[in-house]
């Protein structure tokens, strides 16, 4: 009898050892997920991919049931001065009221919330058949409703950011729509281990309409649309596509999707995300991008003009990073000067003048629409090719001004720590 109770105590200390270890390894799992740093450009930023024994379900910490759907603002801002936020932050009450408490102190008016990023899950619970049926929801935010009121009572203005074409959780579940690999044949990856569904996909397509007319029935007053592009990163040789034949050019394909975009949503106010280069450069980068294109289509257009992702030798200088306002000032005067230019139906040559007041003569793409955007780029707040202090991040929206623009900034930190001091206050 005195062998069976002792052996029954150790039965129930290992297994309350296991128990204790196996909450601490996903605890670990979850925290490495809610920092993992994000970037919306061609970033030099480590973007991890996204991990299979991350928890699949929050849903457990909370199962109050959400309110009703909300709806947009009455009265938004005319104005918009941004944070972006992740969805595991948006998930937590006590970072959102960090940040709810920045806003009010300050000038900022308005949030950007991921509600399906790099990693491809949409983090809240979503009711679509097709996302039930290829498990790419992950609930990070519990209450997705009752969040957006909470932001609307305190007159935020709420976006949702959908990262598009790059999906690794649909690639795995639909790999026949993913760019795939000459060399193996299974899907392929960019330098960062991601995935990239077919832009020529109209499956795809709807898929991602789909889930931003969702956001919209919640009370999302705007969606923002990332990685609206072709992949670039990684070995470009050993891709190909699944659909996508060449016989349009990228650029085309890509215009065609934001067509069908704007006809999806209408009535609705939406945006994209472009790399900061498109402002300046007359090709497609190579990845589709023509900021002519997007004009037609999209209610605010977003380059983001980091000054840290300029390449050395970016007018002139050495590390475009140390000089914020000459970046940005020089790259928003030219988007600016190209939406002017199809608002007036003018031909393809306009005269700018660059950061050194040189004048130069630059030959960019035809309007074939008229316009209905207003530009409103994303300025940098965290340390890339510079540590960044509140005079260079407020240098970028100084510049936004002094550039002509009066619809609005965004501010990006992939931590979500913004500097205060850069801010205006209240």
């Amino acid at each position: 009898m005195r062998y069976f109770i002792s052996g029954l105590i150790l039965v129930i200390l290992g297994a309350g050892l296991f128990f204790v270890f196996s909450k601490t390894k996903n605890f670990e799992v979850t925290s490495l997920e809610k920092n993992a740093s994000t970037t919306n450009d061609l970033s030099l930023l480590n973007i991890p991919e996204a991990s299979s024994s991350a928890t699949n379900n929050l849903s457990s910490v909370n199962n109050n049931k959400d309110i009703e759907n909300q709806k947009p603002l009455p009265n938004p801002p005319k104005v918009i001065k941004a944070i972006y936020i992740t969805s595991w932050i948006a998930g937590i009450p006590k970072e959102m009221d960090r940040l709810i408490n920045l806003i009010k102190e300050t000038e900022l008016n308005a949030v950007v919330i991921d509600i399906k990023d790099y990693s491809g899950y949409i983090s809240y619970d979503i009711q679509n058949s097709n996302i039930e049926k290829y498990k790419t929801k992950e609930i990070r935010i519990p209450k997705i409703n009752a969040l957006i009121k909470k932001l609307h009572d305190e007159n935020i203005y709420v976006i949702a950011r959908i990262t598009v074409f790059q999906d690794p959780v649909l690639a795995k579940a639909r790999p026949d729509l993913a760019v795939q690999s000459k060399t193996t044949g299974k899907t392929w990856k960019d330098r960062k281990g991601l995935a990239w569904m077919d832009p020529a996909s109209k499956e795809v397509w709807d898929y991602i309409v789909s889930i931003a007319k969702d956001a919209f029935s919640r009370g999302f007053d705007e969606v923002n649309f990332d990685y609206i592009r072709f992949p670039s990163d990684g070995n470009m040789s050993d891709l190909v596509y699944p659909i996508y034949d060449g016989k349009n050019t990228k650029s085309g394909v890509i215009r065609s999707f934001m067509k069908y975009l704007r006809e999806e949503t209408k009535g609705n106010k939406i945006s994209i995300d472009l790399f900061g280069l498109s402002t300046v450069n007359s090709d497609d980068l190579g990845i589709g991008q023509i900021i002519e294109n997007t004009y037609p289509y999209f209610d605010f257009v977003c380059p983001m003009v980091y000054p840290s992702h300029y390449a050395s030798g970016f007018l002139g200088y050495k590390n475009p990073a140390l000089y914020p306002y000459e970046v940005v000032k020089y790259s928003m005067e030219i988007a600016l000067q190209r939406l002017k230019n199809c608002e007036k139906a003018n031909n393809s040559t306009s005269t700018s003048t660059n950061a050194t007041t040189s004048t130069s003569t630059v030959t960019f793409p035809k309007c074939f629409a008229n316009p209905i955007a207003k530009l409103r780029p994303w300025l940098q707040d965290f340390d890339l090719g510079a540590d960044y202090t509140a005079e260079m991040v407020r240098k970028q929206i100084q510049a936004v001004y002094d550039a002509g623009l009066s619809d609005g900034w965004m501010l990006w930190d992939p931590k979500n720590v913004y500097t205060k001091e850069a801010l205006k206050n209240k």
